[in-house]
């Protein structure tokens, strides 16, 4: 940590000394601070303007920092110690970027227009904030089944498959896992009260298992939980022992890379742009409605027609 910056306020300047900070000082420095915040927030100005008797903490180049432009910085409650230590740490910080600011105001293309730069980026943030607002407000984003199934005949072509995909029930259990032939037995069985039992036992003793019939998973990240080497076809059904685990698998159903890709598995991406497109009729439907009020008002006035 530098040497804590002390503040000589004398009658006719203010200056700016490095030496260590005595209690006399820092006690002097609080009180100014208080006041200062004080009158701060007392007036709020709607531009800022020059404080009297202001502080310069620090200066780069032609660049001053003031004390005034720390308001806010030292919490309320803080002690003396605390508050030099975070109006130092804060001129370390406001050096240094300024410093690189500079540095990089020098390296700035002659043919850069850096203020048309900053009013285009403000338009965008500005239009963007209201962009949000319209969709917030007045944007229907509730997607009925039939219009995901309507979206998907039409544009299904659009989606195949770029690696193979399966929906199965898996489950990988540790050979030490207790009961495993009342687990094979729920394996085998139809009853929906079994399977609820054999979940409730996947749930407690399997290192791995999936049992939601209806989810597609990429084939690659099933094979990473069996044995090297299994097969994996439509209605495959096995029980093996590999290892130190028992592996119970079924393999519902099968689709192979560059297959249309079915709903369920791109239900999320098809969700998003069927909003997309809503949003995109939305904002133009907005800008429409404010052509024609405006037009009418005579506040849009075109000289090339």
């Amino acid at each position: 940590m530098p040497d804590a910056i002390a503040f000589a306020l004398s009658g006719q300047s203010t200056r700016i000394v490095k030496e260590p900070i005595t209690k006399k000082t820092m006690f002097r420095f609080i009180i100014y601070t208080i006041l200062l915040f004080t009158c701060w927030i007392s007036c709020t100005p709607a531009e800022k303007e020059p404080v009297e008797n202001d502080v310069e903490l620090a200066k780069v180049f032609n660049k001053t920092l003031f004390l005034s432009e720390l308001e806010g910085m030292v919490p309320v409650g803080a002690s003396a110690e605390d508050s030099i230590k975070i109006i130092n740490s804060e001129v370390e910080r406001w050096v240094r970027e300024s410093l690189i600011m500079q540095e990089a105001e020098k390296k700035i293309p002659q043919d850069l227009n850096i203020d048309e730069l900053v009013r285009d980026y403000r338009s965008s943030l500005i239009r963007h904030n209201y962009e949000q607002f319209l969709v917030e407000t007045q944007l229907d984003s509730i997607i009925s089944q039939q219009e995901l199934n309507n979206y998907y005949e039409k544009n299904k072509e659009q989606y195949q498959l770029q690696t193979s995909i399966l929906r199965c029930l898996l489950i990988k259990v540790p050979k030490s896992a207790p009961n495993i032939a009342q687990m094979r037995a729920w394996w085998k069985s139809d009853d929906e009260t079994d399977f609820q039992k054999m979940k409730e036992y996947a749930i407690q003793y399997a290192s791995f298992y999936t049992l939601e019939d209806s989810i597609w998973y990429q084939i690659n990240d099933i094979k990473a939980q069996l044995p090297k080497g299994t097969l994996l076809t439509t209605n495959q059904n096995l029980t093996q022992t590999v290892g130190d685990f028992h592996y119970f698998l079924k393999i519902l159903e099968r689709k192979s890379q560059k297959e249309i890709a079915p709903l369920a598995y791109i239900q999320e991406q098809a969700q998003k742009v069927i909003l997309h497109k809503r949003k995109m009729v939305l904002l133009d439907k907005r800008k429409e409605e404010l052509y024609d009020r405006e037009t009418s008002k005579n506040n849009v006035k075109i000289f090339t027609q």
